[in-house]
């Protein structure tokens, strides 16, 4: 008989990082089904995990009781005291992880971390001599630790989708009439990875041209005004963006027919469900290892330039004010990809 053991998981932001540990997490617990798990995120994340059989999410509250050195050994304390862990997986890597890994380090906890690539990524992003090659998915970088931790795993693509969960009304409604839900998530963190708003309104109007089809804008609170004022020309465009909570707008999410994203989070929410995310790049890269989760590589628009990639995240000066990496990319282009993945014949 396997003995049980129970691995502590740390990840705390940001909130496409943490996505991307979900289908990890599940072919572990797939491959393992003697393991238990503990994830540590903030609350906000607490929706992607639900339902998973053997993983226990606790809450990190750091900006409240957990905030600080003092906070993290509370954190410590309240973890010790819910559970015994055989190991524990850091999967972010920074000062607050470390901190907690020195706490269990002296229980004697076995831990392992991930290894971030910094050094290959600095060389797919340097702007003399660099090397355009694909570095290794986030996803087998977390997968490393596991596999450090004695639990190696195979990451098998249709056993990291999440159940689709039971589907919205209005998509039933609309599904039941032939149509198809087109999810737009036009924003991103930064300016070099979100495609020029006017271009973005082009696709918008080209796609919202078809009678079949539905739109849902997807975004931040934040996003709303813009998101509106694009909608209203167009009586086949609404805006869900603001209009759900994090639990209600992921089942929303799953049962899209299509997403058109940036290198965003809304791509990894899309991907955790198997839904086809059609996303525009610029500044960043595919090969820097943060695509989404078994989409396919024809997907990804883009176009070639020596300056690409620039940054991992999005959130460094290019070498170009022009932002080419953008502006280069149709809207035809991007709607023509859309029409690819609903009507693939």
């Amino acid at each position: 008989m396997s003995t049980s053991r129970h691995i502590l998981i740390f990840r705390f932001s940001s909130l496409g990082d943490v996505a991307m540990t979900v289908p990890v997490i599940r072919n572990l617990l797939h491959q393992y089904p003697h393991l238990e798990v503990t994830m540590v995120s903030p609350a906000f994340h607490a929706p992607l995990f639900a339902g998973m059989e053997r993983l226990h999410f606790v809450a990190a509250d750091l900006k409240g009781k957990h905030k600080g050195v003092a906070g993290l050994f509370r954190l410590f304390r309240q973890l010790r005291s819910n559970a015994s862990f055989d190991a524990v997986a850091d999967l972010h890597h920074v000062l607050r992880t470390r901190i907690l890994r020195i706490f269990f380090s002296a229980t004697r906890t076995r831990w392992a971390s991930v290894d971030k690539g910094r050094a290959e990524k600095q060389a797919l992003t340097r702007s003399q001599n660099k090397v355009l090659a694909p570095l290794k998915a986030t996803f087998q970088r977390y997968a490393d630790v596991f596999a450090q931790l004695g639990l190696p795993i195979q990451l098998d693509i249709p056993g990291g989708i999440a159940p689709k969960g039971q589907m919205p009304p209005i998509l039933k409604l609309l599904k039941q009439e032939g149509r198809k839900a087109i999810g737009i998530a036009p924003f991103a963190q930064y300016s070099r990875k979100t495609y020029p708003p006017e271009k973005m309104l082009e696709v918008l109007r080209l796609l919202s041209g078809h009678p079949m089809l539905s739109i849902y804008l997807l975004g931040g609170k934040a996003d709303v005004p813009h998101l509106k004022a694009w909608a209203e020309p167009f009586p086949n465009v609404e805006v869900v963006a603001g209009t759900l909570k994090f639990a209600d707008e992921l089942p929303f999410i799953a049962h899209l027919d299509v997403v058109v994203s940036m290198d965003s989070a809304n791509m990894h929410l899309a991907s955790l469900y198997g839904v086809p995310v059609v996303s525009i790049w610029g500044a960043t890269h595919p090969y820097a290892g943060f695509y989404g989760w078994g989409q396919q590589a024809a997907n990804a628009v883009q176009i070639d330039l020596a300056c690409r990639p620039c940054s991992v995240f999005g959130n460094k000066p290019g070498p170009r004010a022009d932002l080419a990496c953008m502006h280069g990319i149709s809207p035809l282009q991007v709607y023509q990809q859309v029409l690819q993945v609903l009507d693939p014949q």
